[in-house]
C-alpha cells in the first residue's frame, strides 16, 4: 500500500467533520472533569446565612465573633427570637441559627437537613467546635429534616437531573433525526408542541417515581409534576434554540451548560454555600440549580422561596421558544432567497 493510498483511506475513514466532532467531544470530556472536580473536590463553607438569637448585647457580641472566623464561613445576623429563626430557615432566608441561653451553658443549633445534609453536618461541626472553645455545649435541632427515604437529601437533585436529561435528549433526537435544512416555522412549532407533551408525560412519570412508587420525597405530587414538566420543556426548548442557531454544535453547547456547568453547581452533592465562588454564582441561573432548589422547597420547606427559580426556568423556556421560532423563520427566508438565485 502506497503512502498516498493510506492517506486517502485515513481521510475516508476519519472525515474532517468527524475530526472536528471528536475534538469537540474530547474538549467536553476535559471540561467535564475540570468542572466537577473543581466544584466538588474541596468543600468549604463560605458566607453561610446564619442567625443568632440572644439578648441584644450577647447577640451582637456573638455576631462579631462569628464574623471574625477564618475564611468567613458564616454570614451571621442577629434574629429577634427562636420562632423568627425557625421561620427564616423554613423561608430559606438563612441556613441555620444558634439560640444562646444566657442563663445556662447549653445552646441550641437549628439546622435543616432537607436543604442538604452535608451543609447541616458542616454547621453542626463548626458550631460544636466553637462552643467547646467557649466551654459551652450545644444541642442540635433539625427544623426541616430530610425524609428517611431521601439518603443525604439528594433525591431532589437526582430527579431534577433526570428531567434535564430527558429535555435535551428528546430535543436532540428530534433535531438529529431530520436534516437541519428541513427546519421551518411550522416544523419548529410542531417540535415545541412535542416537547410540551414530553414535558407533561415526563413530569408525571418523575413525580410518580419519587412519590407514590418509591416514597423518596414528601411534598405535593401536583407541584412536582408541574416542576418536572417545566424543567423538561425549558431544557428541550433551549436545546432546539441552540441547534437552530448553531446546528449540531448547539447540542454540545447545551451539554456544556446543563451537564458540565449546571450539574456540579446545582447544589445537589454540595449545597451552594459549600461551592467555590464561580459555581455558586452560576448555579441559580441554570436549569439544574433552579430545579433542585424548587424541588427541595416543595419537599421540605412548604414551597417557600420558589418564585425566583421558577422565573429562571420560565425564562429558559420563553427564550427557547423565541429563539427557535426566530431561527426557523430566518432559515426559511434564506432558503427562499437562494431559490431564485439557483434557478437563474
Amino acid at each position: 500500500m502506497t503512502q498516498r493510498t493510506f492517506l486517502a483511506e485515513v481521510k475516508d475513514a476519519v472525515t474532517p467533520r468527524a475530526t472536528l466532532l471528536v475534538i469537540g467531544v474530547v474538549a467536553l470530556a476535559l471540561l467535564f472533569i475540570a468542572s466537577y472536580v473543581g466544584a466538588l473536590h474541596d468543600p468549604k463553607p463560605k458566607d453561610v446565612p446564619f442567625g443568632v438569637v440572644a439578648p441584644p448585647a450577647a447577640a451582637q457580641q456573638a455576631v462579631s465573633r462569628l464574623e471574625k472566623l477564618p475564611g468567613d464561613p458564616l454570614d451571621p445576623r442577629a434574629v429577634t427570637d427562636a420562632a423568627t429563626a425557625r421561620r427564616q430557615i423554613l423561608n430559606r432566608d438563612i441556613d441555620g441559627a444558634l439560640i444562646i441561653d444566657p442563663s445556662g451553658t447549653t445552646d441550641t443549633l437549628l439546622v435543616a437537613t432537607g436543604g442538604g445534609r452535608v451543609l447541616a453536618t458542616t454547621l453542626t461541626t463548626l458550631i460544636t467546635t466553637l462552643e467547646k472553645s467557649e466551654r459551652r455545649t450545644v444541642r442540635t435541632l433539625d427544623v426541616a429534616p430530610a425524609d428517611t427515604q431521601d439518603a443525604n437529601g439528594l433525591s431532589s437533585f437526582y430527579v431534577t437531573v433526570g428531567w434535564c436529561v430527558g429535555g435535551y435528549l428528546c430535543a436532540s433526537i428530534m433535531t438529529i433525526s431530520a436534516a437541519s435544512g428541513h427546519n421551518n416555522p411550522r416544523r419548529a412549532v410542531i417540535r415545541l408542541t412535542a416537547m410540551a407533551a414530553v414535558g407533561i408525560v415526563g413530569g408525571l412519570g418523575g413525580a410518580l417515581i419519587i412519590g407514590p412508587i418509591l416514597g423518596a420525597l414528601p411534598g405535593s405530587f401536583m407541584a412536582f409534576w408541574g416542576l418536572g414538566a417545566l424543567i423538561i420543556f425549558a431544557v428541550g426548548a433551549a436545546t432546539l434554540a441552540f441547534q437552530g442557531v448553531f446546528g449540531l454544535a448547539g447540542i454540545g453547547l447545551v451539554i456544556l451548560l446543563v451537564v458540565i456547568l449546571g450539574n456540579p453547581s446545582a447544589g445537589g452533592a454540595l449545597p451552594p454555600p459549600l461551592l467555590p465562588p464561580f459555581w455558586r454564582a452560576i448555579g441559580p441561573a441554570l436549569p439544574p440549580g433552579a430545579g433542585t432548589w424548587v424541588a427541595r422547597s416543595i419537599a421540605y420547606f412548604k414551597g417557600n422561596a420558589t418564585t425566583g427559580p421558577l422565573l429562571v426556568l420560565s425564562a429558559w423556556a420563553a427564550a427557547g421558544i423565541a429563539v427557535t421560532l426566530t431561527a426557523a423563520a430566518l432559515r426559511e427566508r434564506q432558503a427562499k432567497t437562494r431559490q431564485p438565485t439557483e434557478a437563474s
